[in-house]
């Protein structure tokens, strides 16, 4: 084995019991030799060499390619060992150099400008829709699910979460409301059917917006809810309500002010706004390189240090800011795990190759929401200090009444 891998790994797996199978076939333990062995094969000295210089990007091409091979357990089981392992350990200089380097490479990614916007989205959402099916719920909710119990079902909690963010907009009849990242019209939808609004939404991908607009059209709601393509700096308006989830991600560190700028600029004097997006609890850092490069060209997780200076220089006031911790590591495990079930069916479409990359993508995100600092935040914004109720409880009510509601519904329906 390449020996300065070999030394890394001795240094970082302290726990557990990994074996890897080197390119000449001799196996090397690594770990207390607690639990269940995990067992991989490296097919070549190269991909030895690449996992040591940047474990990040080869551990996933290298699986995708068949260059690293797992013969006991699963790829979700090799990334827990390493990176619960790595958690509580401090990085050795070199790789916090390397790091940076990379970091300062990918921050000129984040230049969003409209068109590379729009191919950034179209790489990830104009898919085959049928992708989505396999491990979405029936609304496509394509963001962290809000589980208020354990041992919610997916559906329940990505229901709970639109809830919950209705609860925090406190809609009123009338209103004039725009959802910026509309996806597959879900959230929008909801939002019209929880009170008489308005709904605009909008979005880059040409495949999210025909899904929503014939949605719209079979729920009878196209006059209360419409869908366009659009770009959020190009929108032009006023509304009483925004609010964005699973879009920020997108924006661009480079693009925050411009962002609530934005914003600011399209709210009413007593508007209201939600941003719902994954973020870092750590000082900020790179993209993970294989999500760069395969899953979300231009994305960047921010931290709030970055995200609450731009508010406040765009004169909006941070009314609520609320931290969901473990609920997308548990959104991730259902997607996982109804991915893999429907793998033979992907297989079939999409490839063996796709499927391996997609459960990189999967494994990878759900591992890093529970070893590696990430979290969701929540930011509602205002433009008047008096736009809002001077408590929270107003949250806890209106929740409580449409969960209320959702119950009233269900059971005369059953």
């Amino acid at each position: 084995m390449f020996r300065p891998l070999k030394l890394i790994l001795g240094r970082t797996i302290k726990t557990g019991h990994l074996q890897l199978v080197d390119a000449e076939g001799r196996t090397h333990a690594f770990g207390d030799g607690t639990g269940t062995p995990v067992i991989a094969h490296i097919q070549d000295k190269r991909t030895e060499r690449q996992l040591f210089f940047n474990a990040s990007l080869a551990v996933g091409e290298a699986y995708m390619d068949r260059r690293l091979v797992l013969e006991q357990g699963t790829l979700y089981d090799l990334l827990e060992l390493a990176m619960s392992n790595a958690s509580w350990q401090r990085r050795p200089g070199w790789i916090q150099a390397l790091d940076a380097v990379r970091g300062a490479a990918l921050r000129l990614q984040h230049y969003n400008l409209t068109k590379r916007s729009r191919r950034n989205v179209a790489h990830h959402y104009d898919i085959d829709g049928s992708l989505y099916d396999l491990f979405l719920d029936p609304d496509r909710q394509y963001s962290c699910a809000y589980f208020e119990e354990e041992g919610q079902s997916l559906e329940d909690a990505q229901e709970a979460k639109k809830r919950h963010i209705a609860a925090k907009l406190n809609l009123s009849d009338g209103m004039r409301v725009l959802d910026i990242g509309s996806g597959w019209g879900g959230l929008a939808l909801h939002l019209a059917k929880t009170a008489h609004v308005d709904v605009t939404g909008i979005t880059l991908s040409e495949e999210q917006l025909k899904t929503a607009r014939e949605r719209a059209a079979a729920e009878g709601l196209s006059k209360a809810v419409r869908f366009e393509l659009c770009d959020y700096r190009d929108l032009e308006g006023q509304f009483d309500r925004i609010v964005s989830v699973g879009m920020f991600e997108h924006v661009g560190s480079a693009h925050y002010r411009q962002f609530f700028r934005q914003l600011e600029r399209l709210l009413t004097d007593q508007g209201v706004a939600l941003v719902h997006s994954i973020g870092q609890f750590d000082a900020p850092t790179a993209t993970n390189p294989f999500i760069a490069k395969y899953i979300f060209p231009g994305g960047y997780i921010p931290a709030l240090s970055e995200v609450l200076p731009a508010i406040e220089r765009e004169g909006l006031l941070t009314t609520d800011v609320e931290i969901l911790r473990l609920h997308y590591a548990t959104t991730l495990r259902h997607w996982r795990q109804r991915f893999r079930g429907a793998w033979h069916t992907a297989a079939e479409k999409f490839g063996e190759r796709f499927c391996r990359m997609w459960e990189m993508y999967l494994a990878c995100s759900e591992t890093s929401f529970r070893y590696q600092k990430l979290m969701v935040f929540q930011i509602q914004l205002a433009k008047s200090i008096d736009a809002l109720p001077m408590t929270r409880d107003y949250m806890t009510d209106r929740e409580r009444d449409l969960r209320a509601r959702a119950r009233q519904a269900g059971a005369g329906g059953s």
